[in-house]
């Protein structure tokens, strides 16, 4: 089955709303007063409404017409703007100097990465967060392809100015904190 035909289908499928990214909610005070946002395969949006209701004008692009349809549609009972489309950013990657912020959740194409850098206005933040392959739970795709290695992130914003990140791994009390997941807010400096 095509990537398309999946994700149509799994939101087509899917009743439960997802929480928005908690890389995004615990960085807020982060974000630029005003600018352009990227919610990059956004899903059914929830981080590009969120980015919207903090003030920015937002892009949400996602591969699936069915999760794009439930962006607009929660965009418009909300009382937001969100600029949803669908675009394949594999074969469509944003343009250079176009975004004050991009945030990426639970995505993961690492021939992207330079796509997304180059995207970024100077004094760009990308936030990011995705499965890691050192995990906990069995929550995220069991492909390791889709996971991070460890510090993987880092390695792939390393021209970027690091301001936050988390990955705990399985170090410690494996029942609290932030397991399964690398998380990054990184800004573009020049």
């Amino acid at each position: 089955m095509d990537q398309k035909k999946k994700w149509n289908q799994r939101y087509r499928s899917g009743s439960r709303t997802p929480k928005p990214a908690r890389v995004l909610v615990e960085n807020l005070h982060l974000l630029p007063a005003a600018g352009l946002a990227l919610d990059l395969a956004c899903g059914v949006g929830v981080n590009a409404l969120l980015l919207a209701e903090e003030g920015l004008r937002v892009q949400a692009w996602d591969l699936s017409e069915v999760a794009i349809e439930k962006v607009s549609a929660e965009a418009l009972a909300r009382g937001v703007q969100v600029e949803s489309r669908v675009r394949d950013a594999l074969a469509d990657p944003p343009e250079a100097d176009s975004f004050d912020v991009i945030l990426v959740s639970h995505f993961l194409e690492r021939k992207l990465m330079p796509d997304l850098v180059r995207a970024l206005r100077p004094g760009g933040l990308i936030f990011y967060q995705t499965f890691t392959r050192t995990a906990v739970t069995d929550t995220g795709p069991g492909n390791p392809a889709y996971r991070l290695g460890d510090n993987e992130l880092l390695h792939l914003f390393s021209g970027l100015l690091i301001r936050f990140y988390r990955e705990e791994g399985r170090l410690g009390d494996t029942l609290r904190g932030c397991r399964d997941v690398a998380m990054l807010v990184a800004e573009k400096t020049r």
